[in-house]
Parts: C-alpha cells; sequence; structure tokens
C-alpha cells in the first residue's frame, strides 16, 4: 500500500513535530512523510505530514503564511525564550497598560529584522544553535528578515497577555515574545503557543492523534487524507492536452498560450481527465513554463473552477 496525500494533525504538547512523524509512519506503515516546518514540544495546533509523492509540496506549505494563538508572560525573561527555559531576567508588568502593549505591537507590524533563539535548530558551522547554547558556546545569531502581517492583542489579564500572530517563514513566536518584553521593558516569554492555519489547513479541521489511529485499525483512513495538490489551490490551473501531458512527463519547456500575471511564478497542471500531474515553474526569460515537478498521481482530480 502506498499512501500519496496531506494529514492535518492536531498536534499534541510535549511531542516534537519529528516524533509525530515518526509515530505515524509506524501506524501508516510507510516511510516516506514529512513534515512542513517545525513546531516546539510546547506548541500545539496544525502541524501538515506529508506522505509519499506529497512530500515533494513541502517546499509550497513551507512557504506559506501561518497563523498562531501565542499566551505570552510579561515580567520574566528566559534562556529559550519560553516557559522552559531558565530564567534570565526579571522586570515588573504591573505599570504596562494595554494601550501600551497595543502601540508596541505596532512596532513588530509588516517586514522587520528578527533574531532567532539560541535555543534554535538552526545550524553554525554544522552544528544546531541548541546544542553549542548547551555546550556552553556563546554564539549570537545573525537577525534575519520576517514578515508579520497581522497583529492583535486578544486578551489582557496581566500579566499574561494573550496575541494573535499572522506571519510568513521563519518567523519565530518565541523571538517575537521576548522582543517585545524587551520594547515594553519589564522582559517577557512565550507561555503556550497554538498554530491555527498553515497554508489552507486549519486547527477547526486538525485530526488528533486518536482519531487518525482509529481511522487506520478501521480501514477508513483513506477519508482522512487531502490530496497532494489541496496546498496549491490558490494558483491557476492549467488542463493541457495529451501531447503536452507528454512534453511535461518528459521535462521540456511548453507554452501555456495564456496570459499570465506579473507576480505568477507557479502553477498546475491537469490532464484532461483531471488528474494531477506536475507543478510548472514560469521561466521569463524564455516566457515558457518548465516542469518543476512531476506526478503519476491517479486518485486526485481536479478541483472545479470558483
Amino acid at each position: 500500500m502506498r499512501i500519496d496525500g496531506i494529514l492535518n494533525v492536531n498536534k499534541p504538547e510535549g511531542k516534537t513535530s519529528f516524533a509525530v512523524v515518526a509515530w505515524l509512519r509506524r501506524v501508516a506503515g510507510q516511510k516516506r512523510a514529512g513534515h512542513t516546518g517545525t513546531l516546539d514540544p510546547i506548541a500545539t495546533g496544525v502541524l501538515p505530514i506529508c506522505f509519499g509523492q506529497a512530500t515533494r509540496v513541502i517546499q509550497f506549505l513551507t512557504d506559506s503564511s501561518k497563523t498562531y494563538l501565542a499566551e505570552i508572560e510579561l515580567g520574566t525573561a528566559t534562556d529559550t525564550f519560553d516557559r522552559e527555559g531558565k530564567v534570565t531576567l526579571r522586570g515588573d508588568p504591573r505599570a504596562v497598560t494595554v494601550a501600551q502593549i497595543e502601540e508596541a505591537l505596532t512596532a513588530f507590524q509588516g517586514t522587520i529584522k528578527q533574531a532567532p533563539p539560541v535555543h534554535s535548530a538552526l545550524k553554525h558551522h554544522g552544528r544546531r544553535y541548541y546544542e553549542l547554547a548547551r555546550a556552553g558556546t556563546p554564539i549570537k545569531p545573525k537577525p534575519r528578515q520576517v514578515e508579520i502581517t497581522a497583529l492583535e492583542l486578544i486578551d489582557c489579564q496581566s500579566p499574561v497577555i494573550t496575541i494573535k500572530v499572522e506571519c510568513g517563514r521563519g518567523t519565530y513566536i518565541r523571538s517575537l515574545a521576548h522582543d517585545l518584553g524587551q520594547h515594553l521593558g519589564c522582559c517577557a516569554y512565550l507561555k503556550n503557543l497554538t498554530r491555527l492555519r498553515c497554508g489552507p489547513f486549519r486547527i477547526e479541521d486538525a485530526l488528533p492523534p486518536s482519531q487518525i489511529e482509529d481511522g487506520f485499525q478501521k480501514g477508513t483512513w483513506n477519508e482522512l487524507f487531502h490530496p497532494v495538490d489541496s496546498p496549491l489551490l490558490t494558483w491557476r490551473a492549467a488542463i493541457v492536452d495529451e501531447t503536452n501531458e507528454l512534453t511535461i512527463r518528459n521535462g521540456r519547456l511548453l507554452p501555456l498560450g495564456e496570459e499570465r500575471s506579473p507576480s505568477e511564478e507557479y502553477c498546475r497542471a491537469y490532464n484532461p481527465d483531471g488528474h494531477f500531474i506536475a507543478v510548472l515553474r514560469f521561466v521569463s526569460e524564455k516566457k515558457l513554463w518548465h516542469p518543476e515537478k512531476v506526478f503519476s498521481l491517479w486518485q486526485f482530480s481536479c478541483p472545479k473552477a470558483p
């Protein structure tokens, strides 16, 4: 049995993303599976897991926008920027007002520079930051450019505030919590985190591990999976004839004969029977489309046009 599709998993607290993938490989009896962006062990929520040929669209889910609900505790800083770290500094948040918090949040919206946590899985000269930190090696992660498209204060029960964050790839909510505390002058760390959305996958439809395991035990697992092309449905769909399908499968460039918007880099291709066959990338200098990823999936049909 080969599985090609995506599971929208509701990751439980206390599990690493890798542990969830390893567990699913055993439950599903599959070797080829991967997640689309790490969630820390304390975090819960949406964790799409791709199986089989769906692992080839992981990059597009990793690049997609995400939404989080974050609880931040003011008045304390930790070395990991979350509740699991050692306390490094304490402050007094009692004088911080809701208006000050809302004003501070505006400073972190848009394209900003953000330094990743020292305790992270990023690499420095081939070693993980957290390995170097645990070994006592002094490191100072370089700030990176990230995009935070929306920040909203949801609740304030001092010293804990709850914010909703919509952001792009590479944003660390732990760093956001830490930096917000510094901006307010009272310190802060991330207390709890839930990912509400990753690309098109939402918390309302995320499956708990117990439901997934039950589906495999009862043989209804196929009802739980999303099609391989589901993360790509905002792209234009091109239906190609048999000649162009052969061109795609041979890896050759082809014209689509349609107008293309300036921001359109990719499109999805289907054959006349509605089978998803490829991700095409536009080659601007040649004004042709290149078969970036070609699939042999018979069970996923072209969705109806909106």
